[in-house]
């Protein structure tokens, strides 16, 4: 199944990141090399949000992943959504539907 991982970030989250980056990034790639994270970045202009794509039996996966993070431990992320992704094209879709 796949969930997305939906960060609201703070103002001053590019100016602040920096201290936390190392960390953050550690986290994700290693949550990359277990397969839990497909993909994930920041959306730019303007940097308010950045969303993380995981493939998981469930969604305590990504919540564990949130709490655990610096970026949200630190108040760089001032708050987040764990949604159920659907997918249904593509090669990575979790549930395939062709025409």
């Amino acid at each position: 199944m796949h969930y997305l991982l939906m960060y609201e970030l703070a103002p001053d989250y590019l100016e602040r990141r920096g201290e936390f980056r190392n960390e953050h990034l550690k986290l994700a790639w290693d949550a990359q090399q277990r397969g839990e994270i497909v993909v994930a970045g920041a959306l730019s202009d303007p940097a308010d949000m950045a969303v993380l794509m995981f493939q998981a039996e469930s969604p305590e996966v990504v919540e564990k992943f949130a709490r655990a993070d610096p970026y949200v431990i630190h108040g760089l992320v001032t708050g987040y959504r764990v949604r159920q992704w659907n997918t249904v094209v593509g090669e990575l879709a979790s549930t395939p539907v062709r025409g």
